[in-house]
């Protein structure tokens, strides 16, 4: 790929569009957002937009009826994933963007929609100028990302890029028991569009950091290099229920002791490993759960991060025999199902480039940085160059109501995507 300067169609004509001459209307971008954390806000502010619930199909609706709007001929394909193609003079691959409007359960308002709601913007503001670019461009709204509901997460960008068979996908159950195909049925978003296409030419996708990088810097963009690859394990944990008060500490087998020591050996693992490695127990519920009871059950979640798939996988060897010899010691079972595993990505150069040359030429700092979070650029890397740009999260937080960042970053974020989508949609090919 090759940093092209952007030549689009403005009323039937030809010429080169400068960077910083054409800009988003960053005042319709936030309504759209905000009418989006409507759907579904909570009296704390956060936004719980499960995958296929009800509120869901709503944001799917509101969103659809934009992108109708904004003159995208829509398509679905058979996992949910939305499609708006915007034609270009020619009829090469697309340029695309986009992310996922789904949410974790207190989730906040930026997550995946700023990536949706500013590559609507882009289209419109296209649109506004009378621009028609080379190639077409495409908006795509991700199923299932977040992984709350069904397994794996980022789970339509997989399909799409032929990562997870469609049958396997449609087969994943929800806690409630329901399959992910009769939620899509339901909710009217069983599409007939066959899944991987188009196949883009590259794929941008911008995003909130989640992260304290930016803020902590002060400064206001990233281009994503890389992603950590990410290492999910259900454990559960069995013992022997007995009273609290009359078991000798040295006769347990205490499910709840043991959960604990695997957070306390995780955490300990990424502090020594140190460099990228990162470890969480996110999740935890013991059984019977009784104040005076020793618990004869834990299950616990294990999520292990690190940007070396070499390095995650010495961790996830060093959880193991960890595990084997806790077992031993404490005399209870432990059993491991794996949740989600995906390798570190590295994301293309000249993409990165293109991003970088467009912030240089808005006159905007940029740091090359990696993302600690999943996306599903990272899915779509398999079948396209692909890269992402990332604006501040005010004070590091997300997957949380308090998410935010400043209206005048989320402008220059989606300005950075405007133009590079226009050189990119410049580029010769296929």
């Amino acid at each position: 790929m090759s940093a092209a300067n952007t030549r689009g169609a403005r009323d039937g004509g030809t010429g080169p569009a400068s960077v910083g001459a054409l800009g988003v209307d960053a005042g319709r971008m936030m309504r759209r957002i905000e009418a989006l954390a409507a759907v579904d806000r909570r009296d704390d502010g956060s936004c719980c937009r499960l995958a296929l619930t009800d509120s869901d199909r709503a944001g799917r609706d509101l969103l659809v009826s934009w992108m109708k709007d904004a003159g995208l001929d829509v398509r679905i394909d058979p996992i949910g994933n939305i499609i708006g193609l915007r034609a270009g003079r020619q009829y090469g691959a697309p340029v695309m963007t986009g992310s996922h409007i789904d949410t974790v359960a207190t989730g906040g308002r930026f997550d995946g929609v700023l990536g949706v709601c500013a590559g609507l913007e882009v289209v419109e503001t296209l649109n506004d100028a009378g621009i028609l670019t080379e190639r077409p461009l495409a908006l795509v709204v991700f199923t299932n990302e977040e992984g709350v509901r069904f397994q794996p997460d980022m789970m339509g960008s997989l399909v799409f890029a032929g990562g997870l068979p469609l049958e396997e996908a449609l087969a994943a159950t929800s806690p409630e028991g329901v399959t992910l195909a009769a939620e899509l049925h339901r909710g009217g978003y069983a599409g007939a569009a066959p899944c991987g296409e188009p196949r883009p030419h590259a794929y941008v996708e911008l995003h909130i950091e989640q992260g304290p990088v930016l803020d902590r810097a002060e400064e206001v963009l990233g281009s994503v290099a890389d992603l950590q690859g990410i290492s999910w394990q259900e454990l559960t944990i069995r013992g022997v229920s007995n009273h609290a008060g009359t078991t000798p500490m040295d006769l347990r087998r205490d499910a709840g002791f043991c959960a604990a020591a695997v957070a306390v050996f995780v955490r300990e693992l990424a502090q020594r490993m140190g460099g990228a490695q990162v470890a969480t127990v996110g999740q935890m519920q013991l059984s019977p759960n009784l104040v005076n009871v020793i618990a004869r059950e834990a299950r616990l979640s294990v999520d292990l991060r690190n940007t070396d798939d070499l390095r995650l996988q010495a961790a996830e060897a060093e959880l193991t025999d960890f595990l084997a010899l806790l077992a031993l010691r404490e005399g209870v079972t432990i059993e491991s199902r794996p949740l989600a595993r995906t390798e570190p990505v590295v994301f293309d150069l000249d993409v990165l480039t293109v991003i970088e040359a467009v912030a240089a030429d808005l006159g905007q700092p940029i740091r090359r940085m990696t993302s600690g979070a999943g996306h599903d650029a990272q899915m779509i890397a398999r079948i396209a160059p692909a890269a992402m740009i990332f604006v501040p999260s005010i004070g590091g937080v997300s997957h949380n109501p308090r998410e935010d960042t400043r209206i005048e970053h989320l402008e220059i974020g989606a300005n950075v995507l405007l133009h590079t989508m226009l050189r990119l949609a410049a580029e010769p090919g296929a």
